[in-house]
């Protein structure tokens, strides 16, 4: 039986800005003007292909830059409507891509092939996970592996097995290799689903792998919180922190993101609770920018508890997510919806790939926006890494 949690914020103002706090710490508001980008490129919908849809980073060994996504190839843009793996590639670091998409993997779904993780791993290869959605109650993850830098893949490696076939949501750029090798991918398990609808409750789970992802099986935790919570736990994120432990963070309904931790690199999880970034209904991404223990996330911050994915905005954490500062925002359209961001360090910038299009769905998942920024303008100017 799931304990209960307190999900009560405290929102205050100070100087104008608005301030989360909860008993997990507290985040800031907007402290400049938006930010522009030193370069974007837009994959925007087309005739034949009505959305463009998220995805993820990775950097070759030659230097180039590989983003694959959803290339949705039908008359309709829905969730479940065809789509496969498509890629661009940028030869100046993710300043220009190129302007035609190849295709990586063709939709060997029922449905379609969508939801990119691209990870180096600790062996040298490159693991290109994403979903299989065949329906309501059989959304799985795989994998596949390239020991030629992308030019090449594997046949798929299935995560979950067909004993434990259900909807397991993974978003884009959430798979992650920890210190000791250990390969994690943390899914929401939308455990009421049916034939005929999704159902909004979930609980997340990880699925671990300790051999470079070639043998998969379950954590031995969950995270769950009360139903009370209609929308939870939904599209989870892992990052590492600097002691150690494991950051899981979840969109709710309940006005932020959830937190929850483990110190079992992924086994278990502590009881999830309100954490200190307030958000709507919307995934949030967080990386530790490489090199130091800096905290970058990204996400919508507003506490509206719907669909209101604007605006898109960034932070820093220097302790591990319990605090906030340097909050930017990177687009503040009233009108837009920027979500399902991938986040990649290349030298001394920062690529962001997210969902960019105007507010409501699905119009505002059709395009997907490359930008391209300066890694000095997302850190404080008096402790850059």
């Amino acid at each position: 039986m799931a304990r209960t949690v307190d999900v009560r914020l405290h929102l205050l103002t100070v100087f104008g800005a608005a301030v989360v706090a909860t008993h997990c710490g507290h985040a800031r508001g907007a402290e400049q003007e938006p930010r522009s980008p030193e370069a974007a490129t837009v994959l925007a919908a087309a005739a034949g292909n009505p959305r463009n849809s998220e995805g993820d980073f990775i950097a070759l060994a030659d230097g180039r830059v590989l983003f694959i996504y959803s290339h949705y190839y039908t008359d309709s843009a829905e969730d479940a409507a065809p789509a496969y793996l498509a890629s661009r590639t940028s030869y100046d670091g993710g300043a220009t891509w190129t302007s035609q998409s190849q295709q990586v993997v063709a939709n060997e779904a029922q449905q379609n092939v969508m939801s990119v993780s691209l990870v180096r791993l600790a062996s040298g290869e490159i693991a290109l996970f994403y979903l299989r959605k065949n329906s309501n109650t059989d959304l799985r993850p795989v994998v596949r592996f390239s020991a030629d830098e992308a030019a090449t893949w594997s046949e798929p490696t299935e995560i979950i097995p067909p004993s434990e076939m259900g909807y397991y949501v993974v978003n884009n750029d959430r798979v992650v290799q920890t210190a000791s090798g250990r390969l994690i991918v943390p899914a929401a398990h939308h455990v009421d689903n049916t034939d005929d609808a999704v159902g909004r409750y979930a609980e997340a789970v990880c699925y671990l792998s300790d051999d470079n992802g070639r043998r998969w099986r379950r954590g031995r935790g969950r995270a769950r919180v009360v139903r009370q919570v209609e929308n939870a736990l939904q599209e989870p994120g892992v990052v590492p922190l600097s002691d150690g432990r494991l950051l899981m963070f979840c969109r709710t309904s309940a006005g932020s993101q959830y937190f929850a931790y483990s110190e079992d690199d992924g086994e278990t999880w502590s009881e999830p609770c309100p954490g200190t970034l307030q958000s709507p209904l919307s995934p949030a991404s967080i990386e530790r920018i490489p090199g130091t223990n800096d905290l970058l996330a990204i996400w919508n911050n507003n506490s509206t508890r719907g669909y209101h994915r604007t605006p898109l905005t960034a932070a820093i954490s220097r302790d591990d997510g319990q605090t906030w500062i340097h909050v930017q925002d990177i687009e503040s359209d009233p009108a837009g919806f920027y979500c399902y961001t991938a986040i990649e360090f290349v030298d001394d910038h920062v690529l962001l790939g997210y969902c960019a299009g105007r507010a409501g769905l699905p119009d505002g998942l059709l395009a997907t926006k490359l930008t391209r920024a300066p890694l000095a303008s997302f850190v404080p100017s008096s402790a850059s890494p």
